[in-house]
């Protein structure tokens, strides 16, 4: 928990929050979390978190663009391609969200310089 003035956050909220992550997008990431060495593709991942295919790509592809997930093409036997994902490591996903962090802070910051200069 982080105790900021009159609220308390949960990592996890922050997490959700500084990503814009839906609930489907947190348990998609929750699930490379738990196997940071796996590279799995969304059809397995869908089946295993009991989801839609759909909303599982959708998520996938959010966390990939957000540089959460790192994608790879893995060529069929038959022909044909799947991307299968990986999450990068806690601490480069650490450095992405204190970036966001540190964005509101100085927004906030902004903000409270012009609430001081007689804005509201």
């Amino acid at each position: 928990m982080i105790d900021f003035a009159c609220k308390e956050f949960k990592v996890e909220d922050v997490i959700k929050c500084a990503l814009n992550l839906t609930k489907a997008d947190l348990n998609v990431m929750k699930s490379f979390l738990n196997e940071p060495d796996r590279w799995i593709d969304t059809d397995a991942l869908s089946k295993s978190l009991k989801l839609d295919v759909s909303t599982v790509q959708r998520s996938v592809k959010k966390l990939h663009e957000k540089e959460i997930l790192q994608r790879s093409q893995q060529n069929l036997d038959g022909g044909g391609y799947v991307y299968i994902y990986k999450i990068y490591s806690k601490n480069q996903i650490r450095n992405i969200i204190q970036k966001i962090v540190q964005s509101w802070a100085d927004r906030l910051g902004q903000e409270l310089k012009e609430w001081e200069n007689g804005g509201e």
